[in-house]
């Protein structure tokens, strides 16, 4: 039977209910395996395990319980091995960077924040920071409209500006994240966002992070901000992918967390 991974943590184990569970129908015990100073905190893994919102609940419980006085290593949703064993032998390979991670994730969280286009308002700064654009849109207004060839070319001219506008915002808010983050990460890139950051803080200091994200807010009203966190610091488990390597031998990918 494979073996779910939830997280890794230093020896001893981190304290757990007797009775706590984890994913699956009917949800499986939550067990420990240790080797060479690590644990790793597992469960056997359902055959049909989906990211529904239950197991995705279990799976974040059993990371909530084990992270409430000491640092875990969050394995993100859906992470996998071939058996306790192999679990085991990436503990021992991989040792000196899970403690290494285990160090630089001690007392901090992950904040996720994604940012969009208010349409309008980014229309207005573009217009602003364009006055031959402006005086194109103007010129055609005061002659009735345009012809259609007019218009449909102005109306190219003012996506092309907004688009490039994507960049230079996407840039300012990372700029203003990075003075107040340990480490910040780009997430993968969806239509409908023009950033997906992932910043790490410690824990004390997140409030500071939303006065930053608020104030940015107020001075770029054309950024849609959402935020997301405090989160266990999934992106930061590694600069790769080390939720891959503790779910080696597998070959599931993680399924999101």
């Amino acid at each position: 039977m494979s073996t779910y991974v939830y997280g890794i943590a230093r020896t001893p184990a981190p304290k757990l209910r007797d009775d706590l569970t984890g994913v699956g129908d009917p949800p499986r015990p939550v067990r420990v395996l240790e080797r060479d100073g690590l644990v790793a905190l597992v469960s056997d893994a359902p055959a049909d395990l989906r990211p529904k919102r239950r197991e995705l609940l279990a799976h974040q419980q059993v990371l909530a319980e084990a992270s409430a006085e000491r640092p875990v290593l969050p394995m993100r949703f859906g992470s996998l091995s071939e058996d306790d064993r192999t679990v085991g032998e990436v503990l021992g390979e991989r040792a000196d960077h899970f403690r290494e991670r285990l160090d630089a994730l001690e007392g901090k969280v992950e904040y996720n924040i994604k940012a969009s286009h208010d349409q309008e308002a980014v229309l207005h700064v573009v217009m602003a920071e364009q006055p031959e654009l402006r005086a194109e849109s103007e010129a055609l207004r005061a002659a009735g409209g345009g012809s259609y060839e007019q218009k449909l070319k102005l109306g190219e001219k003012i996506a092309h500006a907004v688009q490039a506008h994507e960049a230079t915002d996407a840039a300012l808010l990372r700029g203003a994240l990075e003075p107040v983050a340990a480490e910040v990460s780009e997430g993968p890139q969806s239509t409908g966002w023009l950033a997906n950051l992932s910043v790490l803080v410690d824990r004390e200091q997140g409030d500071g992070l939303l006065a930053v994200i608020e104030e940015l807010g107020t001075s770029a009203p054309q950024l849609d901000l959402r935020v997301n966190g405090p989160l266990p610091p999934y992106s930061f488990v590694e600069k790769s992918d080390a939720s891959a390597d503790a779910g080696a031998g597998a070959g599931a990918a993680p399924a999101g967390g």
